[in-house]
């Protein structure tokens, strides 16, 4: 479910609902139309969604494992994904 543009919460949104409204708040801010103390709103709104945004990026590449598959094609190990 999508947040409304003033609503100020993004306490535990879907990833992809975040990241939507924060291609949004970029969007708007890039077209020079918005008012400076609206832009300056828009910009903490976007900081925040980036930090919620990249968290939960971290967290799922911290889940994710790298499966090593042996000459018979079978799995042998598993290793956390950024350990190359």
């Amino acid at each position: 479910m999508n947040k409304p543009d003033n609503q100020d919460s993004y306490d535990s949104p879907a990833f992809e609902d975040a990241l939507g409204h924060l291609e949004n708040i970029v969007r708007q801010l890039e077209s020079g139309e918005v008012p400076l103390e609206q832009s300056i709103e828009l910009y903490q709104k976007g900081h925040k969604l980036r930090e919620y945004c990249q968290k939960r990026l971290d967290d799922a590449r911290a889940q994710i494992e790298k499966i090593s598959v042996g000459h018979d094609g079978n799995a042998q190990s598993t290793e956390a994904f950024d350990s190359e």
